[in-house]
């Protein structure tokens, strides 16, 4: 296994954003940090904008401790007609303690799920992420997530993927299935 210890030394410290319309930026950030597992480094994961009952609340459980996944949302689909103050609240809370993570030095990696959606809904603003950014400890790898991520973010980001939807399920019906999309 990897010196998480030694975390500096590893190549970890980058940026990564996932974002576009596909499906895939959630799982993709949960996949690294099963890979990151593997190595016996830890990861934190701040849902933002999410208080429902998923799947990965109960998988990330299984990869104690080396996965911690707090969520900062309501357990409601929220829309942008329909923000509250105890969303932007919400929000700022889990800003916070984002903070407050990168500053303990306990996690290599820190993922930021649905931080973008975050921003262009505007419970928080991208002036806050970019500093984010700078001030994270160095050899900490920072993951962002979300639709619609703004370009200057993409442009501070050391990688970027889009998840492009082609075909989805929805498309013919589907709904969100267990264990699939939730």
């Amino acid at each position: 296994m990897g010196d998480p210890k030694n975390a500096a030394n590893s190549g970890l410290g980058l940026v990564q954003v996932y974002t576009g319309d596909g499906k895939g930026k959630t799982t993709a950030a949960l996949g690294l940090a099963l890979r990151a597992a593997g190595w016996g480094y830890r990861t934190f994961i701040g849902q933002f904008m999410k208080g429902q009952d998923y799947g990965e609340l109960r998988g990330v459980a299984l990869l104690a401790p080396y996965v911690t996944l707090e969520q900062f949302g309501q357990p409601s689909f929220m829309r942008l007609e329909d923000i509250s103050p105890a969303d932007v609240a919400m929000t700022q809370h889990g800003l916070r303690r984002v903070r407050d993570v990168l500053a303990g030095g306990q996690y290599q990696i820190v993922v930021l799920d649905e931080i973008c959606m975050a921003i262009y809904f505007k419970l928080v603003t991208l002036a806050d992420i970019l500093q984010l950014i700078d001030e994270r400890p160095c050899g900490v790898e920072l993951v962002l997530t979300g639709r619609r991520a703004p370009q200057e973010l993409l442009d501070r980001a050391d990688l970027v993927t889009e998840m492009l939807e082609v075909k989805h399920p929805y498309q013919r019906g589907i709904g969100a299935r267990r264990g699939i999309e939730n």
